[in-house]
């Protein structure tokens, strides 16, 4: 076990220590996914009505862009899109920790569960969520006036041809991933543990990014390959006018959470 907290005091106990965490191995990417198909099949309704959500999010946003004419913001919205992710599934984490505890959930107390959230600290996971998806998005704004500022991409048609043709276009794609890249493991690390962490115990956001952090230090390659499933997962599911993320984005909540049953003592 990997343990990073305060020394022992005077009793044996470490008061305001961070929790334990366990290092992990692809033996339990494969039984966390497997566990998830699992929960996804035991309580399906609900996971659907959350997906849907999210799916109809999605279609209301490139349809916005489509609309405004702006269709070059789909491709990095999409890229950006399962940033929000751990968010999106704190209803699927409580339908799973009921079934852990043998209960069945009902739609009613999941969005209960959901709306209580306001008041805890998962509000502000979603506020750091939040922000760093829009520090993706400013910062592809930035990249296309500074790199393909001059150039016309009034259609997604033209849009493709420039980045995937010219010097300029290829230049703006590396950079871009890079950046994309960065930031998409800053915030994995600190909340793919915290927020089923922060559903299920009493603890500060700071705590359970902290928490969530030590989770991917002990485990970097294993972790690293969960965040890489899950990105080609969401991103795939995105292909089908987002239609894939109501199988998708249950199955990897579900197993979300029952790898932070296996990381976090």
């Amino acid at each position: 076990m990997v343990d990073v907290g305060n020394k022992a005091g005077p009793q044996g106990k470490r008061p305001g220590s961070l929790p334990e965490v366990r290092a992990l191995s692809v033996a339990d990417i494969r039984a966390s996914l497997a566990e998830g198909v699992v929960d996804f099949a035991r309580a399906p309704q609900i996971g659907l009505i959350i997906a849907l959500v999210f799916v109809v999010i999605g279609m209301a946003i490139t349809t916005s862009l489509l609309w405004l004419h702006e269709p070059w913001l789909i491709y990095p919205f999409a890229i950006g899109f399962p940033l929000v992710g751990p968010f999106a599934a704190v209803g699927l984490y409580e339908v799973s920790r009921r079934l852990e505890k043998g209960q069945m959930p009902t739609l009613g107390e999941v969005l209960k569960v959901i709306w209580d959230q306001r008041r805890r600290e998962v509000s502000w996971m979603a506020f750091v969520m939040l922000f760093v998806f829009w520090v993706w998005m400013y910062q592809i704004r930035l990249l296309m006036a500074l790199i393909l500022g001059r150039s016309s991409y009034a259609t997604i048609d033209r849009f493709a041809h420039l980045v995937l043709t010219t010097n300029e276009g290829w230049i703006f794609l590396g950079i871009g991933h890079i950046e994309g890249a960065a930031l998409a493991l800053v915030l994995f690390s600190i909340t793919v543990i915290s927020i089923p962490m922060l559903l299920d115990r009493e603890v500060d956001f700071i705590t359970a990014m902290l928490t969530s952090i030590r989770t991917v230090l002990a485990s970097p390659i294993v972790m690293l390959g969960w965040g890489l499933i899950v990105t080609v997962a969401v991103l795939a599911a995105c292909l089908p006018f987002f239609l894939g993320l109501l199988v998708v984005l249950p199955i990897l909540g579900h197993a979300t959470w029952h790898l932070y049953r296996r990381a976090v003592v």
